[in-house]
């Protein structure tokens, strides 16, 4: 190159850079966007679960043995689902291993029938039948593993779309620059929408697209078919990048929130309407009817001359149906549209909380020690075989017969029917709910009341902005803005914060930034919100442009603040009918007919081992020239076999562990209608309704079945055959 054509680009290079308005780029440097960009890798492998790791292993182990290509109408499907996941697989992979798993269950199963053939000379049909649909559902079911993790990512992402566009459209408020906007969101919001705007920057640094808005608008393609409230927003934001006065600018910003928001409510409406009749399916098939049907275990089992077992009851009741309840519940979460994501305390802080896992497990030991007493004591009673007296080693409890009662049918002990037996059956699920309740309040406790702090913060917070953005554009500084608005809103959480950043300048020295932001004294510890801390580091960037542009910012915040606090009032309000439906089936209903059924199920399984009892002793001393002849009772006897009978013991266990995952499942799906992907909530609500639920349960359950026990042992110590 010629040395004239150095000095011409070097004078207009000059030219150029004396006419750049540096007021324009923010406090953010340039060069910490390649830093911000390899966080994405670094945040993602903090992200995933190790769950989600193993996944990936599987899958690309399986693929390195076989390959196996998915369908033409699935593949693209798994395509999408994995870059919406970031799973590091391929469609090849995520083919092959539920192929490989549900052949090596078969096989497991053959070779555990033939031994167990081998040895006993019987084949294991229940357990080889099960083995074998197990091994079917594999390979039909595993494949949807990624749609199902890409669905979960969607709606924890979709419920922070709003914030998400609120934090563009307050920097772009005041710094009209794209890339540092996103920057600012990816840093405010919560996982997992916080990885995919770092994924915008890393395909940038990468070389995968040359802008970020050409990364963007490819990112907001997935998105299309979701949620297209979102792609009109951001597609509105980046033409304000394009208008030529401010005025203009602000107009589309404030139409980008608007669309989402009536986009968020329009959703919402309908979704609330179309989500009765699921959820109606919902209780009736996988609550009301299943415990109903409960009554007529007890008849089965007898008439069936003992076919129908209490683990094949448990494999109905603990296994299928819970399967099948959070399944349903699941299909209904995935149509759930975009929400308000209420602000949640930093992870730092959960973290730091003291872990009851081990407590927790020492409670559900102990109570099951207890409640497996009857199944130890069957080596130390000997079986009755009668009403009239207890055996040696077990307890006459009156009215309502032994303790125990193990009784003998053909040198063999069945049982235990006692009423004793029955009440210490409640232990186990008493230790499954009260372990539960204790990790899950531990946890959730302390947060959670830090939290309800924060959000009465919230609530009040867009008035406070307003009227700090008020006193600073009357000139008022900035420093001594804090001042004035503490004393006007003395009392209030929004006064002690303002309070608390003005007594660190004036009588610790601080400047406004460490008065707010100092990591020991710093106003946000009290309140750690992630709305309040972005609030003030717009505030902060927008200091240096003046007083008039800080009003600005302040008061366009609160706007913001006030509109999507009453679209979210608006969503609760959609949503409270079935809510409160949801809620009233955790707290009492379901628990309470589980509890009645127990109660009726147990005076059924009283009575029928009672008249199996009566009618052996009759057939041992009637004789040949018995009114009934010795036929006729054998025929009773074969009707009401001992043998067939379902304890109480067994039966009370599994309902109360059926009750216990409703309870589990419908809070996860009522937690997850209301408020979203909210976890500090769903714990905070698990720890309180699985205890609240069981209580009910267990009260009304022993209430009833001590009641119809003791009225239907005095009617039968009262007749004769």
């Amino acid at each position: 190159m010629k040395e004239s054509e150095k000095d011409i680009l070097n004078k207009y290079r000059k030219l150029a850079e004396s006419h750049v308005d540096e007021g324009l780029q923010g406090d953010v440097p340039e060069e910490s966007m390649n830093e911000f960009s390899q966080q994405y890798v670094k945040f993602k492998s903090e992200l995933l679960t190790k769950k989600t790791s193993t996944y990936e292993n599987l899958c690309n182990s399986c693929e390195k043995i076989i390959k196996l290509a998915p369908g033409a109408k699935l593949k693209p499907e798994l395509e999408r689902a994995i870059q919406t996941a970031h799973l590091n697989i391929t469609p090849e992979g995520a083919a092959t291993f539920p192929i490989i798993a549900g052949l090596l269950t078969m096989l497991l199963t053959f070779a555990f029938a033939a031994t167990v053939f081998l040895l006993t000379n019987q084949i294991p049909i229940f357990i080889t039948l099960i083995l074998v649909i197990t091994a079917l559902i594999l390979m039909t079911q595993l494949t949807k593993i990624p749609v199902i993790l890409a669905t979960r990512w969607r709606l924890k992402a979709s419920n922070q779309m709003v914030l998400c566009i609120l934090y563009v459209v307050i920097y772009m408020r005041h710094t009209s620059n794209l890339e540092h906007a996103i920057k600012f969101a990816a840093e405010h919001i919560e996982a997992p929408l916080s990885l995919d705007l770092r994924k915008v920057f890393w395909d940038v640094e990468t070389g995968k697209y040359s802008t970020i808005k050409e990364s963007l608008d490819s990112y907001l393609e997935t998105w299309r078919h979701d949620n297209l409230e979102f792609v009109t927003a951001f597609h509105l934001i980046e033409s304000s990048l394009y208008e030529p006065t401010q005025s203009r600018r602000s107009e589309l910003l404030d139409k980008s929130l608007n669309v989402i928001l009536e986009g968020s409510y329009e959703k919402m409406l309908h979704y609330a309407q179309d989500i009765k009749g699921p959820i109606t399916t919902l209780y009736m098939l996988g609550i009301i009817l299943p415990i109903l049907g409960l009554v007529v275990f007890p008849l089965i089992g007898s008439f069936l001359q003992g076919l129908v077992k209490w683990y094949h009851l448990a494999f109905i009741y603990n296994l299928m149906l819970p399967g099948i309840v959070y399944m349903l519940g699941t299909t209904v979460l995935s149509k759930r549209p975009t929400g308000y994501g209420s602000s949640k305390t930093t992870e730092d802080l959960y973290k730091q909380q003291f872990n009851p896992l081990y407590l927790s497990l020492f409670i559900f030991i102990l109570f099951l020690i207890i409640g497996l007493l009857p199944i130890f004591a069957k080596l130390l009673i000997s079986p009755s075989t009668s009403l009239e007296s207890c055996p040696l080693g077990d307890i006459d409890l009156g009215p309502l017969g032994c303790f125990m009662n193990y009784i003998e049918f053909n040198n063999i002990q069945f049982g235990p029917f006692g009423i004793g037996a029955l009440i210490l059956s409640f232990f186990i699920p008493a230790g499954a709910a009260l372990s539960l309740s204790y990790y899950y309040n531990s946890k959730s406790k302390k947060l959670i009341e830090l939290r309800n702090e924060t959000k009465s913060l919230e609530s009040e917070f867009s008035s406070a902005l307003f009227q700090l953005g008020n006193r600073i554009g009357d000139g008022i500084p900035t420093e001594l803005a804090f001042s004035k608005v503490s004393q006007t809103l003395e009392g209030t959480p929004s006064g002690d914060f303002f309070r608390i950043v003005d007594t660190n300048i004036r009588q610790l020295g601080m400047g406004l930034k460490q008065a707010i932001f100092n990591e020991k004294n710093g106003a946000i510890l009290a309140y750690p919100s992630p709305l309040i801390e972005s609030s003030m580091e717009v505030l902060l960037e927008s200091s240096t442009k003046g007083p008039k542009i800080v009003s600005q910012s302040l008061t366009s915040i609160s706007l913001y603040v006030d509109k999507i606090h009453k679209v979210s009032e608006r969503l609760k309000d959609l949503l409270a009918e079935v809510i409160s439906s949801m809620k009233a089936q955790i707290s009492f209903l379901t628990p309470a007919i589980a509890g009645i059924v127990v109660g009726i199920s147990t005076m059924i399984v009283n009575i029928i081992v009672a008249l199996n009892t009566r009618i052996a002793s009759l057939t041992a001393s009637a004789g040949d020239d018995a009114g009934f002849g010795s036929g006729g009772i054998s025929a009773l006897t074969d009707l009401f076999g001992i043998d067939g009978i379902i304890p109480g013991y067994y039966f009370q266990l599994v309902v109360g562990l059926y009750v216990i995952q409703l309870a589990f499942i419908l809070t996860i799906l009522q937690n997850g209608i209301e408020n979203g992907p909210d976890k500090l909530n769903e714990q905070y609500l698990l720890g309180k309704n699985i205890r609240k639920s069981f209580i009910i349960y267990a009260t009304i359950a022993l209430i009833v079945t001590i009641l119809f026990s003791s009225l239907a042992m005095v009617v039968l110590g009262s007749s004769e055959l």
